[in-house]
């Protein structure tokens, strides 16, 4: 956060609670007018989206109870679009990114970005900006869903846009969408344009009128207050979050009895995340050094920058006991360190669609665990892609359509509470698609979707149960999961114990022209199916009738139960565990 020009006097505690909701309602009405007018399940339905407001510095101001890997992250790319473009930008502009290099956090999660002028006084001066970020169900890329869980490089993942004047002087410009979209994901080997660009021109036009809706809000807040006194509380509000997280940290040492915490974590290929926190009790300030780390990968789990900050600032809202906007003051206290060449800090070609949705899971696992906070949850978001359409074997791009959607897991459980079962955890916040709905739009049929009994780890609190998801498919489709979780489990903490691995399967029918029958076989016999571990990450093109059986991970259990003592006893064992607010409000769910 900048440091501002002008001192102001302290605030008055009514009037920062009510720009604070001021604020959050801005983004708040941003977020409905989005659900309303998108057409897509994952927008409309799953409530894949983001909305916020952001200082004229790009600070990040206040948000609503959107997705967390979003919030933290579009401060960069407010930033990055703030640097090209500068002064140029006018009313009637607005900006479209995607890239990873600009901020972004895979693909598919496409921002726009709209600058707010001062319409009275200087009809030339930024005074906020507005912007909103959703995922995309298909961008192009090698497999439908663009979320390839066979990815090397970002080429393969679907467009990439670094920056794009998606509205110029109050103009849509479709023909530079077409290109970005189609015409130049298209133009690497293999991979193929937006498989249907009909529906992602329709959400990214309701993205345009969200952010328009948060501009007239936010205007209407300036003329009832004036512009000096709504940035005066805007800085309130960042030095707020600040002056909490400061307070945070020192409490964490004393309570801790010291000022390094540790940790580490693996994927499941072994790659390391390493974690040391040194805290600065006196300023309140802490480095979070992440030397130690693995090295960029070949496949597709490697973060952007811009998604471990979201990670931390996550962690860092959530294990505060205060109902305050997640905003950049989170921040200020903490420096980040990031090995380069590392996979939290990989080159510009690096393949990240996994990074956002499970890197960044293990990151808030390996904090989380450094703080002593709770137990794993199930780290992983199981993401499920399938659908039609792309590069045929001459060349030529078929038109068609992609569906994508995470799975829930178990929620960690912590010194005072039991984990949650099936739920999103941490920084996704997303809901999966309704049955009813999903069935209707796709040709699908969901046999099972419930909770997985005992999956959850055991101890004097337990960990949360993952799911079952059984989908059976009634046309041939590719189909692909990116998931994670799968060879190391959730870990416990306290002497609990981990939760239980997640598992693939694909329950395939015997089909003879795929060798599944010998030549001599009984047609009149009955057929038994298949069933075939695919591992982590696989794409598979099924057939007519063949069904992918999902189980999601468990979470880890908290202390492990000892005869004869209560429970008052053994939270006071541990009660230096940062107080409050993970368990109570469910952060996994709704910490904000």
């Amino acid at each position: 956060m900048s440091n501002p020009v002008k001192k102001y006097n302290p605030p008055d505690p009514i009037l920062l609670t009510l720009f604070a909701n001021r604020f959050m309602s801005v983004a708040e009405a941003m977020g409905r007018s989005l659900q309303q007018t998108a057409i897509s399940t994952n927008i409309k339905e799953r409530l894949d989206f983001s909305c916020a407001l952001f200082a004229p510095d790009g600070d990040l101001v206040a948000n609503a109870p959107f997705i967390p890997i979003h919030l933290g992250s579009m401060s960069f790319a407010v930033r990055y679009q703030m640097q090209l473009h500068g002064k140029t930008l006018k009313p009637g502009d607005v900006l479209m990114t995607n890239s990873p290099h600009a901020g972004g956090s895979h693909l598919p999660d496409i921002t726009i970005i709209s600058p707010v002028f001062d319409s009275d006084t200087d009809p030339h001066e930024i005074i906020f900006f507005t912007a909103s970020r959703g995922h995309h169900a298909d961008i192009g890329g090698i497999l439908p869903g663009s979320m390839p869980p066979t990815s090397t490089t970002i080429f393969e993942e679907g467009a990439n846009v670094l920056s794009f004047k998606i509205v110029n002087n109050g103009v849509f410009d479709r023909k530079g969408l077409e290109e970005h979209m189609i015409e130049k994901p298209a133009r690497y080997p293999g991979s193929s344009g937006c498989r249907n660009i009909r529906d992602v021109e329709s959400d990214l036009k309701a993205q345009v009128a969200a952010n328009h809706k948060g501009i007239q809000l936010i205007q209407q807040i300036v003329n009832d207050y004036g512009l000096e006194t709504v940035q005066e509380y805007m800085y309130h509000i960042r030095a707020n979050a600040e002056s909490s997280v400061r307070n945070l940290l020192r409490d964490v040492a004393q309570r801790a009895g010291t000022n390094v915490l540790e940790s580490i974590d693996y994927l499941d290929d072994g790659s390391p995340i390493q974690l040391k926190v040194e805290i600065d009790e006196k300023d309140g300030s802490a480095v979070f050094d992440f030397e130690g780390t693995g090295c960029e990968m070949r496949g597709n789990l490697n973060a952007p920058i811009s998604v471990v900050h979201s990670a931390v600032i996550y962690c860092m809202r959530a294990m505060l006991d205060m109902d305050i906007p997640l905003n950049a003051g989170c921040l200020v206290p903490i420096t980040v360190k990031l090995p380069q060449g590392s996979l939290l800090s990989p080159s510009e070609t690096a393949a990240v669609c996994g990074g956002n949705v499970l890197t960044s899971q293990r990151i808030v696992d390996v904090v989380l665990k450094a703080f002593h906070a709770c137990a794993a949850s199930q780290g992983c978001t199981n993401n499920l892609t399938f659908g039609a359409g792309g590069k045929d074997k001459d060349g030529n791009n078929i038109t068609g359509w992609g569906y994508y959607e995470t799975i829930a897991g178990g929620s960690g459980a912590g010194p005072t509470w039991h984990g949650t079962s099936g739920v999103h955890t941490h920084i996704t916040n997303t809901r999966i698609g309704d049955v009813e709905i999903l069935e209707r739009r796709y040709p699908v049929i969901v046999h099972q979707f419930g909770i997985r009994e005992g999956s959850g780890g055991t101890g004097r609190f337990r960990g949360g149960d993952g799911v079952v998801r059984e989908i059976e498919f009634l046309e041939p489709l590719q189909v692909s999961i990116l998931s994670e979780r799968r060879t190391r489990q959730p870990y416990g903490m306290a002497g609990g114990h981990p939760g239980a691995l997640g598992r693939n399967t694909w329950v395939k029918q015997p089909r003879k022209e795929d060798g599944d029958l010998p030549e001599d076989a009984d047609q009149n016999a009955p057929l038994k199916p298949r069933k075939i571990n695919i591992g982590g990450k696989a794409t598979v093109f099924m057939g007519k009738g063949d069904r992918l059986f999902i189980e999601t991970p468990g979470a880890g259990a908290w202390g492990s139960p000892v005869d004869g003592e209560d429970e008052a006893h053994h939270v006071h064992k541990h009660e230096w565990a940062p107080r409050g607010s993970l368990a109570e409000r469910e952060a996994a769910q709704a910490g904000f």
